[in-house]
């Protein structure tokens, strides 16, 4: 090429990456309503079983750059790669079994929305960060805390999709990508960790800015209406490096469920996942880490102790769980009574191994009269509940501050609070559905259909289409749940989801999990035997 292929994707690139994003996600759920509703998901056209390939971009061959003019037009349905003239022209299509047609889909996804997403890291750095009134308004300190470390993330970006576009003109059937992502996570892509980390900082400094100085909202009102920006606010293009590497996972996720099993390309895939995993770990560790730093600050601040002191701060801790509940007074023959005084209000702070019992006392201050290790707690459900003993459960201490077992009866404001407490406490506890990772041939699942952010330690932050196991629910409204892609687990509500009814597409749902995360499982296999040597 005489000129830059990057800048003619971008230029001709009609979405910008949060567009190409939200468009993405809902056809891929679109898809799943569409297969959950057949009886058998053999049936689905290759174009409906390609629910994210779908792209809103293409990229051609060498041999003939002018041939992207279907690309002009960004209100255009998404565009496959099966869709190209050039792909169309070639008879390609004729001689590729459906299944290398649909990895070839997801390959192309995966570079068109690396393109996609350089092009929105380009209009945050020109359109914002360089703003001339912006700079004159902003201390390079809060410019800095404010944009971070954005123009290696963009540096890198582009080295990536220059990368991968140079082996998608190689050939018009493209050989592989994972080895690229390989390459640059394990070489470039700690940027991403440097940037997210910055996350906590940058979100406070932005709500500050715009409490603080009247310039700063008025110059940010005005380039969020510029038509590049397309209605989308700053904080969108803020978040864009989180996002992404999070979704590159999913992307090779993608093409590892579309590779043929034991193959190069296999092997290939699995290791740029699991280096991406590494990545996204460290990324949501280091936002974790300044939060939690801070919050267990708070609490020690906080507590008074009534017992021996525990010492409340240290690096390997964080809070799981914190609130009110109602104990029981008197011995358990007292149950019966129907006085006011039957429950007296008790605060649990619930730490990933120490659970502190209080009584709130005047001053916002916590009298701490019982601890337990975590691992030394036990919760069990009373089954024989009249109406004033509803959501109640009894919690043990097989050895608590006085070094003797202890039981406490406690009730929870709803049926979904007292099974968030008894999972919090005794995490190993079963569940009503068993996790997928005990290889159950099936398992309720759900899929997002809205996005939520966790509101409680406990709670697990839902993006559209993630797809999770369904370990208990609640009558009130709360599922408890697993996130196929990472196996994180929390408390959603209900209404964020659809549940997967077609047993079918719940089992291939378990399969390409079980798919993406064997070496993972390989892994555990090594370390268990080596422990148990």
């Amino acid at each position: 090429f005489s000129f830059n292929l990057s800048d003619r994707l971008c230029y001709l690139l009609g979405l910008l990456y949060q567009e190409y994003r939200d468009k993405s996600t809902r056809q891929e759920i679109e898809t799943r309503r569409l297969q959950d509703s057949q009886t058998d998901p053999e049936e689905s056209s290759p174009s409906e079983e390609t629910p994210s390939e779908a792209e809103p971009t293409s990229i051609t061959e060498s041999k003939a750059p002018p041939q992207i003019s279907l690309l002009r037009n960004s209100n255009s349905r998404f565009n496959l790669w099966q869709d190209l003239p050039e792909i169309r022209s070639s008879g390609v299509l004729s001689i590729l079994q459906p299944d290398e047609i649909k990895l070839q889909e997801a390959m192309f996804e995966l570079v068109t929305s690396e393109a996609s997403y350089y092009k929105s890291l380009n209009l945050l750095v020109s359109h914002f960060m360089e703003n001339e009134r912006l700079k004159k308004i902003l201390h390079p300190s809060e410019a800095h805390i404010l944009f971070s470390n954005v123009l290696d993330v963009m540096a890198v970006s582009e080295r990536f999709l220059l990368d991968l576009e140079q082996r998608v003109e190689e050939n018009i059937v493209i050989s592989d990508v994972c080895d690229i992502v390989y390459q640059h996570t394990v070489n470039h892509f700690s940027v991403y960790i440097t940037y997210v980390s910055n996350q906590t900082y940058q979100e406070r400094a932005y709500k500050q800015l715009l409490q603080d100085k009247p310039a700063f909202r008025e110059v940010i009102s005005q380039l969020e209406l510029d038509p590049k920006c397309k209605g989308l606010s700053f904080s969108s293009f803020l978040i864009l490096p989180f996002q992404r590497i999070t979704r590159l996972k999913l992307l090779v996720q993608n093409i590892l469920k579309k590779v043929e099993e034991k193959s190069d390309r296999e092997n290939t895939a699995l290791d740029a996942h699991k280096e991406l995993e590494t990545v996204v770990k460290a990324c949501n560790e280091g936002v974790r880490k300044m939060s939690r730093t801070e919050q267990m600050i708070s609490i020690q601040k906080k507590l008074e102790f009534k017992i021996k002191s525990v010492p409340i701060i240290s690096h390997s801790r964080w809070l799981l769980k914190q609130g009110e509940l109602q104990q029981m007074n008197g011995p358990k023959t007292s149950r019966t009574l129907r006085t006011k005084k039957l429950f007296r209000e008790i605060y649990l702070f619930l730490f990933n191994d120490l659970l502190v019992i209080c009584r709130q006392i005047p001053g916002d201050k916590y009298q701490v009269f019982d601890s337990a290790p975590r691992g030394l707690l036990r919760v069990e459900e009373l089954e024989d509940q009249g109406q004033s003993l509803a959501n109640v459960f009894i919690l043990r201490l097989l050895e608590n501050a006085d070094d003797r077992e202890a039981s406490y009866m406690l009730k929870a404001s709803s049926q979904s609070e007292m099974k968030r407490w008894m999972i919090s406490l005794a995490p190993n506890r079963r569940t009503k559905f068993v996790s997928f990772t005990s290889r159950l041939v099936d398992c309720p699942q759900i899929q997002c259909v809205h996005p939520y952010v966790a509101q409680q330690p406990d709670e697990l932050s839902l993006e559209l289409a993630d797809v999770l196991n369904i370990l208990d629910k609640t009558d009130d409204g709360w599922i408890f749940g697993e996130r196929l892609h990472d196996q994180e687990r929390g408390w959603f509500p209900s209404s964020m989801g659809e549940e997967i009814l077609n047993p079918k597409i719940r089992a291939q749902n378990l399969k390409e999990c079980f798919r993406v995360h064997k070496s993972d499982d390989s892994q555990r296999r090594k370390l268990g035997s080596r422990n148990r040597q």
